[in-house]
């Protein structure tokens, strides 16, 4: 069983969104609607096995040298197996593509993004994201996820 990472298509989004709903319900990822996931397509990456959509993430750029990765998941059953680190490694070949130097993250899941070569940071040292989505997030004043960045070298 190999995965095999993609841009995501159009075709993806009932996928897409059934994934981020399971993640969403779990109050462990912002949900996304339909009608954003379609307008949105072209940011967001995908991992298929036999030809079934079993994971996906996406990059939000927040300035001139950050991006965020955003709605990476993994569905049941296929947890553990690297799918994970192959979406990541792809989320940052394409934040090189665009030459940002930085990607961060908002996570629960540390140790993955630190076995990723991300570094626990703080949330203020990112202003963008907190006036971008932070100030209509229900968890604001009690966020618990923590702050993760990468710098990109060559």
């Amino acid at each position: 069983m190999t995965a095999v990472c993609r841009k995501a298509s159009p075709e993806d989004v009932d996928s897409l969104y059934l994934m981020i709903k399971g993640y969403a319900e779990r109050g462990i990822m912002l949900p996304r609607s339909r009608d954003v996931l379609e307008r949105q397509i072209d940011l967001f990456v995908v991992a298929e096995v036999d030809g079934n959509v079993v994971g996906c993430g996406s990059l939000c750029q927040l300035g001139n040298d950050l991006v965020e990765v955003r709605s990476l998941g993994i569905s049941e059953g296929h947890k553990g197996q690297g799918i994970g680190s192959l979406l990541l490694d792809k989320l940052v070949e394409e934040a090189r593509e665009l030459q940002i130097p930085k990607i961060m993250a908002l996570t629960y899941e540390v140790s993955f993004f630190e076995k990723n070569g991300f570094v626990i940071v703080s949330k203020e040292i990112f202003p963008e994201k907190v006036w971008t989505d932070c100030v209509h997030c229900s968890k604001q004043s009690c966020c618990d996820e923590i702050a993760v960045l990468k710098i990109l070298s060559e």
